[in-house]
């Protein structure tokens, strides 16, 4: 090999390292944020069950119960209820800059108040 030659392979070396390096740092930042997206995901709907079942055990105690915003660690929960046997429930969690819902149908038969429907979704 000659002197230039050496060198010229050295620097393409050089620019594959830094080329593939790149891409690995790229696709590392990616899945990291692809997985705290479906972690924030995932607590936002934990949020949003709670205001459901919140919503549950205050019909229980209370069939006039309409709704309130709930506090869940550090996200939030609006519940709305509306009718009467059957109950609409309405609930939708936020957290950050996340959001999701919940619908549930629930009435009583004979005596028990019964979930007929429970549907989720993003609002």
């Amino acid at each position: 090999m000659h002197r230039g030659q050496t060198l010229i392979f050295l620097l393409v070396f050089i620019a594959m390292s830094v080329i593939i390096s790149t891409a690995a740092i790229v696709v590392m930042i990616a899945n990291s944020r692809s997985a705290s997206a479906l972690e924030s995901m995932s607590a936002t709907l934990a949020v949003t069950e709670s205001g459901v079942e919140n919503a549950l055990m205050r019909l229980l105690r209370n069939p006039g119960y309409t709704g309130e915003t709930l506090t869940v660690g550090d996200g939030l929960a609006t519940i709305t209820v509306t009718g009467s046997d059957p109950f609409n429930i309405g609930a939708t969690g936020t957290l950050g800059d996340y959001t999701r819902s919940i619908s549930v149908v629930a009435g009583y038969n004979g005596g028990i108040l019964t979930v007929t429907s429970w549907s989720e979704g993003f609002p």
